[in-house]
């Protein structure tokens, strides 16, 4: 395994930082890191992993930590045409590829690098949404407006979100207006 960028974030619409790495596991690659941010119920420490074939297709997640005095522990899976969570079938998005988690600007990353995004382009890109909130798993919608090489509008109507997001080089986001901020 060898790392091949990172990143730390600062929350910009309540405290907290996210970091994160990025690693080729020569099969695949796998999305690594930690958030500490102040949630509605208490002080949230909740570490992150994703793993993703070699054409950055979703394989699995996990979401483990403390949210105030509760503990939690998710483990995501994609399996041919379903996902899982903590082994249960959750029906109705078997035909989404990537997983985004909803507390970190980590998982944008994966549409980035799988999906080619000319300039000028939109284009939707539904993904799995684990909310951190309901520990639901769900289709959110997504769409990625390509504006130069390093700015890209990003809407996800089902939450109320739009913003232009910016990318550093190496991909992951710099810039998440009213949500987090490169360090």
């Amino acid at each position: 395994m060898a790392i091949v960028a990172s990143i730390l974030w600062r929350r910009v619409d309540a405290p907290g930082h996210d970091a994160c790495r990025l690693e080729d596991c020569r099969s695949g690659w796998r999305l690594q890191g930690a958030a500490i941010f102040r949630h509605s119920i208490g002080p949230a420490s909740v570490s992150y992993a994703v793993d993703c074939d070699s054409r950055w297709r979703t394989l699995s997640g996990r979401v483990y930590g403390t949210i105030g005095e509760r503990e939690i522990d998710y483990h995501i899976a994609r399996r041919d045409d379903a996902w899982l969570l903590n082994g249960e079938s959750v029906p109705g998005i078997g035909n989404l590829v990537d997983l985004d988690l909803s507390f970190t600007p980590a998982t944008n990353l994966l549409q980035l690098k799988r999906v080619p995004l000319p300039i000028g382009s939109a284009i939707p890109l539904p993904a799995a949404w684990f909310d951190l909130d309901t520990g639901a798993l769900t289709e959110l919608e997504q769409i990625y407006e390509r504006r130069s090489e390093r700015v890209v509008f990003y809407r996800a109507p089902g939450v109320g979100y739009e913003g232009l997001i910016e990318l550093a080089p190496n991909g992951f986001i710099m810039r998440y207006p009213g949500l987090w901020q490169a360090e």
